[in-house]
């Protein structure tokens, strides 16, 4: 299995392209023009690890491309694509809003994804960030989203994120990292 980091052009927010036996997944969805070369084979679905729009503001676009393609994210995940000022593009200058829902998946706390025969993702919700915080983990590796960025303190300075739950969120990130590779939200400054 390969990792494949995208750095979008919003607040240097990442997408990952995880690539296995031909196909791949996407986690978050920035700058599709840089997103769909690193894809291999048919994509089979995205990963949502929360619903800021920095991390979700490429999806009406992929949509277009791949219109039956399944997004997977929690209930307040799925708020915030229809919302505007829950997933704060409203504040950006470029309100963004799920145009279709059809293909949105919900996801419960320790629910697995099925990606690549013989290679689930469980969805682990880190919330604190935001409530749609969602941590994903696969095998060896683990994508944390914006609820855990190695180096840097969680921002819970935003409408509905809560410092009490991040911490409690962080620490059991730390836990779940201890023997796996991190992959996280933002890529740092150059």
């Amino acid at each position: 299995m390969e990792v494949r980091q995208i750095v979008n052009s919003l607040f240097r927010s990442c997408s990952y392209v995880i690539v296995h036996d031909g196909a791949s997944w996407l986690v978050d969805c920035g700058d599709v023009d840089k997103i769909l070369p690193a894809i291999v084979g048919p994509l089979k679905g995205v990963l949502l690890t929360h619903a800021h729009f920095d991390h979700i503001y490429g999806l009406n676009q992929l949509a277009e491309l791949i219109p039956s393609l399944p997004v997977f994210t929690n209930e307040p995940g799925l708020e915030a694509l229809l919302n505007d000022k829950l997933n704060l593009s409203k504040y950006n200058g470029d309100p963004f809003v799920l145009i279709d829902t059809t293909n949105v998946h919900l996801v419960e706390n320790g629910e697995c994804v099925d990606l690549f025969d013989g290679i689930k993702a469980e969805a682990v919700f880190t919330p604190g960030h935001n409530p749609s915080c969602v941590t994903w983990m696969i095998d060896d590796i683990i994508l944390t989203g914006d609820s855990f960025i190695p180096g840097v303190k969680t921002v819970t300075n935003l409408p509905l994120s809560d410092k009490a739950l991040a911490a409690k969120s962080e620490v059991l990130i730390r836990e779940l990292a201890a023997h796996r590779t991190v992959y996280a939200g933002h890529a740092p400054e150059v």
